[in-house]
């Protein structure tokens, strides 16, 4: 896919953060949208404005956990615009805890939003995509679907899992020869709201974290602009890049990962030992991006 003019692009998490911005940057590039969040006051905002720029906009409220009402967005999408080029499914949540301490109900509330709304929007739009002749399905991982840290168990695991999903089925397209590609994208810390909207456990304080730390100073670490991590991920869909490093702290984690596989853990434990120390027992949460 060279270019998204004239195409129908479809967007979860369209409310704020990367999917507004991948709305924005797609409307810019005369592309149609049907966006999709469950906060449909924040929806309403980035239809307001993509406006401006003249394409077709469809929006409606959609749980992504929810695998029947995303397989009648898939429907409405194709009826309201003919057809679909590009599924983003791109929600999510954070959900900073241990393994011992993580309460079952989360555990299932973030692999519900974030694993399978990836595979039930995948599996709704996959038809509709062949159908089109020219498709793409773009999947939001994570730096942390290339490494683990501690208080991310959950987010690793749904992030990891997103990862295999996604890198299997490209595979599985090409052998297909199906007129379908797919993209496993894998961001840095964004400045995005997913922390400011996610969960935190006081589970974390037993191995020296803070759950109650100011988001705005979370946020700082955070490197990369939401409209930045857009274009880095259009650029890489044109170019039908299979995974695609969203930031400058994603490269260099992604390089340490590949130099130590195994190893990697051993620096983050005595990275965060030392600034345990450093605070004078009082480190602060540093959450997933």
């Amino acid at each position: 896919m060279k270019t998204f003019e004239n195409k129908v692009a479809a967007i979860t998490g369209a409310g704020s953060g990367m999917g507004r911005s991948l709305a924005l940057e797609l409307a810019s590039q005369h592309c149609e949208l049907a966006l999709s969040d469950v906060n449909e006051s924040a929806l309403e905002e980035t239809v307001r404005l993509a406006s401006p720029t003249g394409v077709r906009i469809t929006s409606k409220k959609v749980d992504v956990a929810d695998r029947e009402q995303v397989c009648a967005w898939a429907s409405d999408v194709v009826r309201d615009h003919g057809r679909v080029n590009l599924i983003f499914n791109n929600a999510g949540v954070s959900l900073a805890s241990t393994v011992e301490g993580v309460s079952y109900e989360d555990m299932e509330w973030i692999v519900g939003i974030n694993f399978w709304g990836v595979v039930y929007g995948t599996k709704a739009f996959l038809p509709h995509l062949k159908a089109s002749g020219d498709g793409h399905i773009v999947n939001m991982s994570s730096l942390f679907g290339l490494m683990s840290a501690p208080a991310g168990s959950a987010y690793n695991a749904t992030k990891f899992a997103v990862r295999g999903f996604t890198e299997a089925l490209r595979q599985e397209l090409e052998l297909a020869n199906l007129p379908v590609s797919a993209t496993s994208v894998h961001p840095g810390g964004i400045k995005t709201n997913i922390v400011r909207w996610g969960r935190r456990d006081a589970s974390v304080r037993a191995i020296g974290l803070d759950e109650t730390q100011p988001f705005d100073e979370i946020e700082k670490r955070f490197m990369t602009t939401a409209d930045r991590a857009a274009q880095i991920i259009l650029r890489a869909v044109r170019n039908n890049k299979r995974r695609v490093l969203v930031g400058t702290d994603a490269v260099i984690i992604d390089k340490l990962v590949r130099m130590f596989p195994a190893g990697y853990q051993w620096i983050i434990v005595s990275l965060s030992r030392l600034r345990l120390r450093l605070s004078g027992g009082k480190q602060r949460m540093a959450d997933s991006p």
